[in-house]
């Protein structure tokens, strides 16, 4: 058995593991356990009435934080004249086409985000099995595969999530940092909540939002009352 650490093992004491917290009060203690020597990320997991192996109960959607993440993305366009000028423009890390994706096929993926005009992307699928299995091929459903490359790039810089249902029926993403406001906190914690609610597939039946935990980069999850998360299960 792995050795917990006292300070974890302290953390986990302070946590009821079967009760359902408010979220106001999952964020206190969440933010109250974050004990590392470094600005933890906040992150959320909702547990899915769903069952992604069929098509018409897959999960997927981006939100746009209303208080950012706390990181900093970088972010990579496939883009050619006009458009790689305005990716450049508006922030891009990377931007490029044929020479682009000779170095991600190198190996070399220095990025979190991937976005792509559509004209470029039979050149960007080449990169499937490169990018896919790291959740950064381009898709048009989460808005990076677009014209408006400017936008896309701000809208990641600025706290735009990505969340894709996993294979177990779980959505996990970023919602912030431990030194973010508790109001900031419970804002992005809504939005994101509402963004997935949203999302719900036509294929699932039943409570689609099932369960939901809070917990910091190195703390113990705290799970969250649905009820005051203000998410509709319709």
């Amino acid at each position: 058995m792995a050795h917990i650490g006292k300070r974890i093992a302290k953390a986990r004491q302070a946590v009821e593991r079967t009760k359902l917290y408010p979220v106001e009060e999952a964020i206190k203690l969440v933010r109250a356990n974050a004990t590392a020597k470094f600005d933890e990320s906040i992150e959320i997991a909702m547990n899915l009435g769903v069952d992604p192996k069929h098509a018409d109960q897959m999960v997927r959607g981006v939100v746009n934080l209303p208080n950012g993440t706390g990181r900093t993305l970088r972010v990579a366009v496939f883009a050619r004249g006009a458009k790689a000028d305005e990716a450049k423009a508006a922030g891009a890390d990377i931007v490029g086409a044929e020479d682009l994706v000779t170095i991600v096929q190198g190996g070399t993926i220095e990025f979190d985000r991937c976005i792509a005009t559509p004209e470029l992307m039979p050149l960007v699928g080449r990169l499937g099995k490169v990018l896919g299995p790291r959740g950064l091929m381009p898709n048009p459903k989460v808005g990076t595969v677009t014209m408006d490359v400017a936008g896309a790039v701000k809208a990641s810089k600025g706290g735009a999530v990505e969340f894709r249902v996993e294979k177990a029926g779980i959505v996990q993403g970023t919602v912030g940092k431990t030194s973010f406001e508790e109001g900031a906190l419970a804002e992005n914690i809504r939005a994101f909540v509402d963004a997935v609610a949203k999302a719900k597939p036509t294929g699932s039946k039943g409570t689609y939002i099932q369960r939901v935990a809070l917990s910091s980069t190195q703390g113990p999850g705290v799970k969250v009352d649905v009820a005051t998360l203000g998410a509709t299960q319709g």
